[in-house]
């Protein structure tokens, strides 16, 4: 289900997810509409502009945000033009299973932007590489983060973005042994080591983008 008030990008994306095989069961230009038709059609995966009609600030994040807390089971990719940062930490920090945000620029690369559908239709995320970096605010002494080394924080980057560990190897060009090693730093580092298995890794991104 796609909510966009922008006609032309949002008959693009029918177009371009029917072409590549999926089932667009409404597309809407408001947050009113696109509560409503979930409420009668119950899809897999929402995709929604933060700012629509009528005052066009941040009516799809609040869109977004209910639909996280009515509909936990609904993947959700909030597309935005401009980074808003206060938004992106509310959405993000709530839950960081099924959910994504992505600059409008990358819609325009497909495979990036079916590549992050996927991602958050498994149960992961996919936030933009751009919103990670201007999400994390870097300080001294008091932040946890400072004493990652660069290769570690580069790592928790891009776990952040919602990548695998095979992802991570692949990115930043180093083995799968040295991404887990990396990893299990980290999750000591940020005092994980009570949490379990994927549990570490959403808490990781938190702590990250909370830092």
């Amino acid at each position: 289900m796609l909510a966009e008030d922008s006609t032309l990008l949002r008959e693009g994306l029918v177009r371009l997810l029917s072409e590549e095989g999926h089932e667009v069961l409404a597309a809407v230009g408001d947050a009113v509409a696109l509560l409503r038709e979930i409420e009668l059609l119950r899809p897999d995966m929402v995709v929604v502009d933060i700012r629509m009609p009528p005052t066009h600030t941040d009516e799809g994040l609040r869109a977004a945000l209910e639909i996280r807390k009515r509909w936990p089971g609904v993947g959700v990719l909030v597309l935005s033009q401009h980074i808003e940062r206060n938004y992106a930490a509310q959405l993000l920090t709530a839950n960081a299973e099924r959910v994504g945000y992505l600059l409008k620029d990358r819609v325009a690369q497909v495979e990036e932007f079916l590549d992050a559908l996927e991602r958050i239709e498994a149960g992961g995320a996919a936030i933009d590489p751009e919103v990670v970096r201007q999400l994390v605010i870097r300080t001294t002494h008091s932040d946890p983060l400072a004493r990652l080394t660069p290769r570690e924080r580069s790592v928790l980057e891009t776990l952040a973005q919602g990548h695998t560990n095979a992802a991570i190897s692949e990115k930043l060009h180093i083995s799968m042994s040295t991404v887990e090693k990396n990893l299990n730093m980290i999750f000591d580092k940020l005092e994980l080591g009570h949490a379990t298995g994927y549990n570490r890794r959403i808490l990781a991104v938190l702590r990250y983008l909370e830092s």
